[in-house]
């Protein structure tokens, strides 16, 4: 799978979050690598002056640090686009 970097892949990897118990949210911060995930509370924060390729990237990261797994949403996209994901090793 190829990395599209348009605002509709990017609505597709902020479904996932939506799906899951994570809230995803833009914010203006101070952050290192672009965002924050707070594990314990379950935030996801990225900073919102990012470029959309920016902002796709630092999803596809936090996506393979937090192991999300396809089984656990109900959602069919869901399900195939993690599953897309984890077999290309999220490659950037």
């Amino acid at each position: 799978m190829t990395v599209k970097y348009t605002k509709n892949f990017l609505d597709k990897l902020e479904n996932i979050f939506a799906a899951s118990e994570y809230i995803l949210r833009y914010e203006k911060g101070n952050f290192k690598s672009g965002y924050c995930v707070l594990k314990e509370s379950k935030i996801v924060i990225i900073n919102k002056y990012y470029t959309l390729d920016g902002k796709i990237n630092a999803l596809l990261d936090i996506i393979k640090e937090l192991g999300f797994n396809p089984n656990d949403f109900e959602d069919q996209k869901i399900q195939s686009l993690l599953t897309e994901l984890q077999q290309t090793e999220l490659k950037l």
